[in-house]
């Protein structure tokens, strides 16, 4: 790749779970009213037709990983489990109070922190639970994270007798000073054994995740987890950038300096590299970050352009409806978006006066709906059009020539009214989005928010 361009396009920029990203939701005129009366519209529409995703946030670790972006409770007390699952159950019933009727479950996805941090026995409550006052979608999935290090046979068991069929493990990468240096120490061996044990009781898609760009790695390092992880052949790979974000994450991602990090250059050819061994190994790029075999769903979601993109990050179908429970979920009914707080404490004693546990959230308006459909479609098919006059909005003109900066760079190609990235451009989708992206535009940060495109 061109270290002209790498120069050019690293800057700061979002990558899009949302529009508007979250730094500039208009959190003066959102209420929790107008929350609510934006997710009954939503389930109303589309909960007979579609169904409901649930993501469930169980935020915690018996320690604290330095690469980390993620909200999380660090603590060795496992008597935490237990108030916790009441309180998510706890909302999950406000919630079914506010939609009146039966939901649809169509996706459920257990994140965090660490939710093999909680016992097999409290997760068959707390899902059993769930699941006893809704109704299952006919192609519903079920996936979570694990934990290499923790992800026992019997968590394995319990979830897939719940329904669950996909796990993704996090490995980051295999070279020892690396695993020291963001705090996460993890043989190749607990990997294998997680992965293997999920294969054994039936899980039909297993996915690793891997990040470029961390502290000491170097291309030789990425290319030693590679070689690994194709020992084991899982059917999907998250090949991540390490997101450095110090200023927001506080110290947790301070356990080494700026200068321990790879050059933008260099990072950008771990990518390359690793892009080049995963494809001549049978997978085939999703989007951005994303690799899978192609006998796996998200790579039929991408074929069929079913792909869709969210705070879950890529999934192989889409919901209109997605409700976040458990502290600092984010939720999205396509006309809002509403983040739960988060401190525990608070959480629980929102819950406690049956309060839904929202404290900020944006009310989209017709031009953020115009602009959300169009990154969408960017990030999961590389290309939009505005054959049905979505894109009313005044500063057209103006996307448009940012558009063609990316078209002499030969990133993107204009068809009639239509904009289709090329293979050169796909590696920088999160610029061209930018572009679309007036929020941004209109209210440039003074201090870096997001992490650097490269």
């Amino acid at each position: 790749m061109s270290q002209s361009l790498i120069t050019k396009y690293n800057v700061s920029g979002p990558r899009y779970t949302s529009y508007p990203t979250v730094p500039y939701w208009d959190l003066d005129s959102f209420s929790l009213a107008q929350w609510k009366t934006s997710l009954k519209r939503a389930f109303n529409e589309s909960n007979t037709s579609e169904g409901l995703s649930l993501y469930i946030h169980l935020p915690f670790c018996e320690s604290l990983c330095t690469f980390c972006g993620c909200h999380k409770r660090i603590t060795k007390r496992h008597e935490v489990e237990s108030p916790y699952i009441k309180a998510v159950l706890k909302e999950w019933g406000l919630y079914l109070d506010l939609l009146g009727s039966k939901p649809k479950i169509k996706e459920l996805h257990l994140g965090g922190g660490t939710p093999t941090f909680f016992s097999p026995e409290h997760l068959h409550y707390l899902i059993s639970e769930l699941l006893k006052d809704a109704e299952l979608a006919t192609d519903y999935e079920f996936s979570f994270e694990g934990h290499p290090n923790n992800t026992t046979e019997a968590h394995l068991q319990t979830l897939y007798d719940l329904g669950f069929r996909r796990v993704s493990y996090g490995v980051q990468d295999y070279n020892l000073s690396i695993q020291k240096a963001i705090n996460r120490v993890q043989p190749f061996e607990n990997v294998k054994r997680a992965t293997d044990l999920a294969r054994k009781i039936g899980y039909t898609s297993v996915g690793h995740d891997i990040i470029f760009g961390l502290p000491f790695q170097t291309e030789t390092d990425v290319i030693e987890t590679i070689n690994k992880t194709k020992s084991l052949m899982p059917d999907r790979i998250a090949f991540y950038s390490y997101a450095h974000v110090p200023w927001i994450k506080g110290n947790g991602q301070r356990g080494f300096s700026d200068a321990d990090l790879p050059t933008p250059d260099s990072k950008r050819q771990q990518y390359e590299t690793g892009k080049q061994h995963f494809e001549a190994a049978g997978y085939v790029e999703i989007g951005m970050d994303h690799f899978a075999l192609k006998t796996d769903s998200l790579y039929k979601a991408m074929e069929n352009e079913t792909l869709h993109r969210n705070f879950m990050g890529y999934t192989a179908s889409k919901t209109q409806a997605m409700i976040g429970l458990g502290v600092s979920s984010i939720s999205d009914s396509w006309y809002g978006f509403a983040q739960n707080v988060k401190s525990n404490e608070e959480y629980y004693h929102l819950l406690e006066h049956n309060i839904i546990p929202v404290f900020k959230g944006h009310i989209l308006n017709a031009e953020d709906l115009a602009i959300r459909k169009h990154i969408l479609n960017l990030m999961c098919n590389f290309k939009t059009d505005w054959e049905d006059d979505t894109l009313e909005f005044e500063e057209l003109p103006e996307v448009l020539i940012k558009l063609k900066e990316f078209e002499l760079d030969g990133l993107l190609q204009f068809e009639y009214k239509q904009v289709i990235v090329t293979e050169k451009g796909k590696a920088f989708i999160r610029n061209i989005c930018m572009a679309f992206d007036l929020l941004l535009q209109r209210k440039k940060p003074e201090t870096q928010l997001f992490s650097m495109t490269i």
